[in-house]
């Protein structure tokens, strides 16, 4: 099944790409290798705000991470022009907007790993870090990057 067929399956519309909140690119690609800049989550168009240990559960910060791969996918659609040539996503870097008592910054990003893995399959597992931070920019709940490599 092509992964364009999965995303149509899970009732996934892939988003445009962000227009980036400063100075930076939403991704660059050297080589067979794409990386792609740290997303938020959004809710509604807005950032999705919160702090996890404070005023956002674990389960409400699995759909955001969730949201936040959806816009990743639509992002590294527009890197590579076809998702069916990603060999593999290598690795997801994950940080949670959290109070220094909350741990489960590991269970909030397994909403994108998981989605990764029902579109890509195999070649969705990758290596992960799951961080607890102070904040995020716009008092966002999760922000994440991707690297991703893809067929010449």
């Amino acid at each position: 099944m092509s992964v364009y067929d999965k995303l149509k399956e899970l009732g996934i519309e892939l988003p445009p790409v962000a227009v980036p909140a400063a100075a930076y690119v939403p991704f660059v690609r050297t080589g067979n290798n794409v990386f792609l800049s740290g997303h938020i989550a959004r809710k509604d168009g807005k950032p999705w705000v919160g702090q996890f240990g404070r005023n956002i559960d674990t389960e409400t910060g699995k759909a955001a991470a969730r949201a936040v791969a959806i816009d990743l996918i639509g992002t590294l659609h527009a890197a590579v022009g076809d998702l069916n040539k990603v060999n593999r996503i290598v690795k997801v870097m994950s940080l949670v907007n959290s109070t220094p008592d909350f741990t489960e910054q590991h269970l909030v990003t397994n909403g994108a790993s998981e989605l990764f893995g029902q579109v890509f399959g195999d070649k969705g597992a990758h290596a992960r870090s799951a961080f607890g931070v102070a904040q995020i920019p716009l008092g966002a709940c999760v922000e994440i990057e991707l690297i991703a490599e893809v067929a010449a």
